[in-house]
């Protein structure tokens, strides 16, 4: 079954998420019934089969794909891989990896789903190490922040290539004409940090990149730059600093308004604004975190999603497959081959001479008695 890039046909991992099919089901509908999408559910076909009973299905294009387990949340990845291979995130890469399907989303496992796309989709060619991307509301245009936890260690080119990745997603899927890369770090200056990001530094200078330089972490909300690149450890810390902070300050302006007459009043009459507000970063719009770096779609889910925002991870992943986001990142590694392991695997062999080994005497008498052992 070929897949149609004009009407893209994206796999489910229904059984993922808090909710799982009640939930992820109406999510999928409504993105296939606003986009014009072709959807396969893949998961506990009476699950899916008893919530589809449930909705208006008629003029959607929809398959249903049986998968007997599903990866729990306390389940690791090597063991998913290994042991449960017919869990509904591994049968659903394997659709992509067999061309059934144009990409893939989950609000289940991020571990397991990052383990399934490496393993099942694999990489492109070119890639060390795949980036999760999150977009992150602002005032103005959204933060791609790269990478927030698919790595938690790497190294100055892996930097590099989230750099590269990013730059292609956002202008194809956010539509930013120019993104402006900015280097998480803990100071502007250059040659502030570690030698990490010192190296990745010196390396995203010579790239094509619109690269501004080093950021710092209060300039995540300035609307300073559109990408900010760093590690998995430091990105993953970044979000979910961002996410507590959001919520502690939304609950204790809740509280402050409660306390009296005043204030209750003054709430009242400036709902709208708030209401304003919260539409402006709500991470919902956005909905999922695309993996970079694969040989076809995959984007991964918040856990506790909505429908809205398995709804608009859909979405994303039809722009993902529409303007070919895995070409357009193969075609910028060609044009930067120098931060490709492949490249700096090339380099050191044709410079390495490789020289007979000398024969010890201990080695020559063990062969002078092998050799006798063999006459007699």
């Amino acid at each position: 079954m070929k897949t149609n890039k004009l009407k893209p046909r994206l796999a489910i991992d229904v059984m993922g998420g808090d909710r799982g099919p009640s939930v992820v089901v109406p999510g999928a509908l409504k993105a296939a019934r606003e986009n014009g999408l072709s959807l396969i559910l893949v998961g506990r076909d009476i699950d899916i089969r008893e919530e589809l009973e449930k909705h208006q299905t008629e003029g959607i294009d929809i398959e249903v794909v049986h998968a007997d387990d599903v990866a729990d949340m306390k389940d690791k990845p090597s063991y998913i891989l290994r042991r449960k291979k017919n869990t509904s995130i591994q049968v659903a890469c394997n659709l992509v990896k067999q061309n059934k399907a144009d990409g893939v989303v989950s609000a289940g496992h991020t571990g397991v789903t990052l383990a399934c796309g490496m393993f099942s989709i694999g990489r492109i060619k070119g890639i060390d190490r795949p980036g999760l991307a999150t977009i992150i509301p602002r005032e103005k245009q959204p933060l791609i922040l790269i990478d927030v936890g698919a790595n938690i260690d790497s190294k100055p080119r892996h930097l590099v290539q989230f750099a590269i990745m990013a730059d292609i997603f956002a202008k194809n899927v956010l539509n930013v004409e120019s993104p402006s890369v900015g280097l998480l770090n803990i100071g502007e200056e250059q040659g502030k940090g570690n030698v990490q990001v010192n190296e990745a530094y010196q390396l995203l200078k010579n790239t094509s990149l619109n690269f501004i330089g080093n950021i710092e972490g209060r300039d995540l909300f300035t609307n300073k730059v559109n990408i900010a690149v760093c590690d998995g450890f430091v990105g993953n810390i970044a979000l979910k600093l961002c996410e507590g902070l959001a919520k502690s300050f939304s609950d204790v302006l809740k509280k402050e308004i409660k306390k009296g007459i005043l204030t209750r009043l003054g709430g009242f009459l400036a709902r709208p604004a708030f209401k304003r507000l919260i539409r402006r970063f709500d991470y919902e719009e956005y909905g999922g975190a695309p993996l970079l770096g694969l040989k076809g779609c995959v984007i991964v889910c918040h856990g506790s999603s909505t429908e809205k925002s398995i709804a608009q991870a859909i979405k994303m992943g039809a722009a993902f497959a529409k303007r070919n986001i895995v070409e357009k990142i193969k075609e910028q590694l060609e044009k930067h081959p120098e931060i490709t392991r492949f490249y700096r695997l090339k380099n050191i062999l044709s410079t390495t001479t490789i020289t007979p080994k000398e024969t010890t005497e201990e080695e020559k008498e063990i062969k002078k008695h092998g050799a006798n052992k063999e006459e007699k």
